[in-house]
């Protein structure tokens, strides 16, 4: 069998399979009353799942949903309801759609020629913790997947066209056919694909707000270089990699961000430490390593400095 029968195979196997998914929205209290969620669609024992809608007039209800998902377009066109437009849009045939946990959505087509549509669903603490991390270094995308943490109600979504010559198609096809075919290791075959989805997804996403705003002022790449490397970063650094004196780089900074570089990279620090925190398993020792603290002791005294309770307290609340 080819390539392409294969993928054609396992495209119709998920196609088949997403048509007796549990599509069940029970309603759960909020503030305002009460609204639509779904949950994990999958077996309970996978932390990622892939999804193919193919040949099939599709309406969901208007709903929220407690796991990521990357939507993509991989023939026609489809549309989507969201809470934060309150309208319609389409995603055209190349484009990807991005969906935090809780934002409100909606996937609906009714064409003579339905989109085939892939979808990646992720599990939070499996996103927390295996994939966070991989795109930590690019403050934009960053803050998108981290929003969630503090504010549960987020309504931002992600929606942009995927160059076809890029690696998304290729890594996707892959993992429709690995899913199609699962075997009992595929949940740790699938992690290095989506790893490699998002490193991907971040490259082109950066690429796009470089072209809307034009090319990085100087602040801003001194800004993403800082949160690539919080944990070690110094003026001196700076200074080696962008060829000016520490003395200007911190004035610099101060007068774009009204910060002064120690509070930048404190404030860098205590986001990465946060999301470790909610999203691993890992002691607060080895946090403290990771973030660039000689000991447990000192990355406490920050920590409580900055959120006024300790990295303790901050998890029970």
């Amino acid at each position: 069998m080819t390539r392409e029968q294969t993928l054609n195979e396992s495209m119709d196997i998920l196609a088949e399979a997403f048509r007796h998914l549990q599509w069940d929205y029970p309603e759960f209290t909020v503030p305002s009353g009460s609204e639509k969620i779904l949950y994990w669609p999958g077996d309970p024992e996978e932390d990622i799942m892939i999804c193919v809608l193919k040949d099939q007039d599709f309406m969901e209800d208007l709903h929220r949903h407690d796991f990521f998902f990357f939507n993509y377009a991989y023939k026609n066109d489809y549309e989507a309801e969201t809470e934060q437009t309150d309208n319609i849009i389409s995603i055209r045939e190349g484009e990807c759609y991005i969906g935090q946990p809780f934002t409100g959505y909606g996937l609906r087509q009714h064409k003579e020629d339905p989109a085939v549509v892939i979808g990646v669903l992720v599990r939070k603490n499996m996103f927390y913790r295996e994939f966070l991390p991989i795109i930590a270094s690019d403050p934009a995308i960053f803050r998108f997947f981290l929003e969630p943490r503090t504010n549960m109600f987020s309504e931002d979504f992600i929606h942009f066209y995927l160059d076809p010559h890029s690696a998304v198609r290729d890594l996707l096809e892959i993992m429709v056919m690995e899913y199609a075919h699962k075997t009992a290791d595929t949940q740790l075959v699938l992690r290095p694909l989506v790893s490699a989805l998002f490193l991907n997804i971040a490259r082109l996403y950066r690429a796009r707000i470089r072209k809307e705003t034009g090319e990085f002022s100087l602040s801003e790449k001194i800004l993403r270089y800082i949160a690539a490397h919080p944990e070690t970063v110094s003026l001196n650094d700076l200074s080696r990699q962008f060829s000016y004196h520490p003395n200007y780089l911190s004035g610099l900074l101060k007068k774009e961000t009204g910060k002064t570089f120690s509070e930048i990279v404190l404030e860098m620090k205590m986001e990465r430490a946060v999301m470790l925190l909610n999203g691993t398993a890992l002691s607060t020792e080895e946090i403290a390593l990771i973030l660039g603290y000689n000991d447990k002791s000192s990355f406490f005294k920050a920590f409580r400095k900055f959120y006024g309770k300790t990295p303790r307290e901050f998890q029970a609340v």
